[in-house]
């Protein structure tokens, strides 16, 4: 069983702010993570890795320092590292993204078929939850989006069976492999690495791939191949401070006391 999980560094967003003249990202002395929902994804890896023997490949997109969080990965338990990282990937959006990742995973495949691919439900700097189903799509696979539970896994039929969080209620579903999924916080329990994986993560080489191995058509990646373009980024205007109804057993005075302040400001009428 191969299975390839993707990970990507984000900006730690409690500490991040925004210039109020150019109202673009301040990115000077703001530390870089990996995003909190590909470490679930990651850990899931490593459980097929405990339980069924699979050789799990860790991939990101991104520049040079993102090999971080591929270092991070190998620390925890993955087999292999691989870092997109070329000028000509910088800017994507979604769209070309999910054309980077899913030509790259098409790569592997041809050098080991790919079973799964991991991704986390979304990241937390562009909350579009879009990347893991575009790469299904590029590799023409089955996508599950929403997992919280991995059931069961028949390696013999090559079939697997999960559970997807809805809305109101969850949802169980039984397919073939290859699959594409994305998975939720509720998932698991990222481990922690080892000093072992640690010092081992720091020796392991991570594989650098740019499009001249890719050999993607530059019209259709990075900045020239997203059609979706960022205009401006802004903090929300709201007032300051914040005023506490009350906790505890006594609501009623706290509803009360909600409803009078909302009065006071004209915003409801009896």
């Amino acid at each position: 069983m191969h299975i390839v999980v993707c990970v990507k560094m984000v900006p730690d967003t409690t500490q991040v702010s925004i210039d109020p003249v150019t109202n673009t990202l301040i990115r000077d002395g703001v530390p870089f993570i990996t995003n909190p929902y590909d470490t679930n994804a990651v850990e899931e890896a490593i459980r097929f890795k405990d339980k069924y023997g699979a050789f799990v490949t860790a991939v990101s997109m991104g520049p040079p320092n993102a090999e971080s969080v591929l270092r991070k990965a190998v620390s925890i338990g993955t087999d292999r590292a691989i870092l997109l990282s070329d000028r000509a990937f910088g800017g994507a959006d979604t769209l070309a993204t999910s054309t980077v990742l899913g030509l790259a995973i098409k790569k592997l495949n041809e050098e080991q078929p790919v079973d799964i691919v991991l991704c986390g439900k979304q990241t937390i700097d562009g909350d579009t939850a879009q990347v893991g189903p575009g790469i299904a799509r590029r590799m023409n696979i089955t996508q599950l989006t929403l997992v919280d539970e991995v059931v069961s896994v028949n390696t013999e039929k090559k079939t697997i069976r999960i559970r997807r969080k809805l809305e109101n209620y969850h949802e169980i579903i039984e397919v073939k492999l290859p699959v594409m999924m994305t998975v939720e916080r509720e998932i698991n329990t990222p481990r922690y690495p080892t000093v072992p994986g640690r010092l081992h993560a720091d020796d392991v080489r991570v594989e650098i791939w740019s499009n001249a191995q890719l050999k993607l058509d530059p019209a259709t990646i990075g900045l020239p191949g997203s059609p979706t373009q960022v205009r401006r980024i802004f903090a929300p205007e709201r007032e300051k401070g914040e005023i506490m109804m009350g906790e505890g057993p006594d609501r009623t005075k706290a509803v009360e006391a909600c409803f009078a302040k909302l009065l006071d400001r004209d915003i409801v009428h009896v």
